[in-house]
């Protein structure tokens, strides 16, 4: 049917559950802390069935800790706004190359054909400057933030073939903004590869109807710093709090609804008009 000039009223009234019946599969989704969580919760409440993908490891050795998976998902299925929707969950190192292709296919056995795919994962961690960065830090990042993103999307292109739709959204870390991240040289080098392919993916998927973005969620309080420095990066927001995991998946989720089928091939940031420079009283 060929689409009218303007939506009729009823086109234009919004659906409170967007996504009912679709699916999502979201990674490193692994505490209830960070942004993984936020945006299954989000997925949930609009209607959607969620996989959530954790890697307990990688947390249990940092600063903030491990969160228990039952927790997690525990969370994300109160926020279940369609009863017919599901929760499942599963472990994953994706620093494994076939990692990626059987965590499409878990997620695909447990909820049916995924309809979204949000690569939120990242390697936190061993990394350096120009001067201390060597070839372990740089390999180690590329396999977890860069090359295990690209076999997510393959895989999930692959698995929907003969369905044309999807979205797919891959996070980046305002690495081309202002002065770089000069001391997380092998993140901000794989985080912006993922901001470099991101149209060159859209173009790939464009006849499959699949849209590809990537979001740059700016400094967000995943419990990673507190005392001044917390403070500090606060300041900077116009708005005087830092982001909240909340903020950026309200974007990520709303690209995954048929509002943003025409938005595909971007680098979104939602920063909240964070200030890097200059600090206030300088310069």
């Amino acid at each position: 049917m060929p689409l009218l000039p303007h939506p009729t009223p009823e086109q234009l009234r919004r659906d409170p559950l967007p996504l009912r019946g679709r699916t999502a599969l979201v990674t490193g989704a692994s505490r209830r802390g960070g942004i993984g969580y936020a945006v299954a919760r989000r997925l949930a409440a609009y209607g959607a069935s969620v996989y959530l993908h954790h890697h307990v490891p990688h947390d249990a050795k940092l600063p903030w800790g491990a969160d228990r998976p039952a927790d997690v998902a525990a969370g994300v299925r109160a926020a279940l706004a369609d009863s017919d929707a599901r929760v499942a969950d599963g472990p994953g190192d994706l620093s494994d190359p076939a990692a990626p292709a059987r965590l499409v296919a878990e997620a695909t056995d447990a909820l049916g054909t995924l309809d979204i795919l949000v690569a939120n994962h990242a390697l936190s961690g061993g990394d350096g400057t120009l001067d201390t960065i060597d070839a372990a830090m740089l390999d180690e990042h590329w396999a977890i933030d860069t090359r295990s993103v690209i076999l997510l999307v393959q895989a999930f292109a692959t698995a929907r073939a003969s369905r044309p739709g999807g979205r797919v959204v891959m996070m980046t870390s305002g690495q081309d903004i202002a002065d770089g991240m000069p001391g997380e040289l092998a993140y901000a080098l794989q985080k912006g590869a993922l901001a470099s392919i991101t149209r060159t993916l859209a173009t790939s998927l464009a006849d499959q109807r699949i849209t590809v973005n990537t979001v740059n969620p700016g400094p967000v309080d995943t419990d990673y710093l507190d005392g001044a420095d917390y403070e500090f990066v606060a300041g900077r927001f116009p708005a005087g709090r830092w982001g909240m995991p909340d903020d950026p998946a309200r974007l990520i989720s709303w690209l995954a609804t048929d509002e943003a089928e025409w938005i595909t091939g971007n680098v979104i940031d939602s920063e909240g008009g964070f200030r890097r420079w200059p600090p206030d009283g300088l310069g």
